[in-house]
């Protein structure tokens, strides 16, 4: 891409440890994304909790960006937040001038999208809920939306996180959500 890009937009992808949050960034990127990806280690063991992600062998220790041109003007940059809280602290850096937010959960684990959700609240920065696809059972908008007790107004959409077309369509999804409560279709929440 040349230099005459003018605007760039910001996108954090944020959620618990093992989410698909690298793997979103990853599938959806124009340019081989930039990660901060690191094996796992003794070190971690006690801290991080991977009984839900047994296989994982390697975590986000700060962030990770990908990129997408959406013309030759136009940026879309996208971050993905590591997951687990000893890295939280990057989150509120991570935020500072975004658009909006996906917040990606994995339904075996809702809890662990609280502080996600709390986080991006306390800044009044607009998200969208993407429920990834683990296999297993399926819930529905309502349940995953009465288990994070979210508003009616916050989008929840289905994905593959592993797939560019449903990664792309949850960007979609945000950016609709965004034009909404930019032409008052919406409510943005007070900090």
């Amino acid at each position: 891409m040349s230099s005459t890009a003018a605007n760039g937009l910001k996108i954090v992808i944020v959620g618990g440890f093992g989410v698909g949050k690298t793997t979103m960034v990853r599938s959806v990127s124009d340019i081989r994304p930039l990660n901060t990806e690191e094996t796992m280690t003794q070190a971690g063991e006690g801290i991080d909790d991977t009984s839900a992600v047994a296989d994982k062998t390697t975590t986000t220790i700060a962030f990770d960006f990908g990129r997408i041109t959406l013309d030759e003007r136009a940026v879309l940059y996208l971050f993905g937040a590591p997951g687990q809280e000893r890295f939280w602290f990057l989150w509120d850096r991570l935020f500072s001038g975004t658009l909006g937010a996906v917040v990606l959960v994995d339904t075996r684990r809702l809890a662990d999208s609280w502080y996600a959700i709390d986080r991006l609240e306390h800044h009044g920065t607009p998200f969208i809920v993407a429920n990834n696809d683990f296999g297993g059972q399926r819930h529905t908008t309502e349940q995953i939306r009465d288990a994070l007790d979210l508003p009616d107004d916050i989008p929840i959409v289905d994905c593959d996180a592993r797939s560019r077309e449903s990664s792309k369509q949850v960007l979609i999804a945000l950016v609709d959500h965004l034009y909404a409560l930019s032409t008052g279709g919406g409510s943005l929440s007070a900090p």
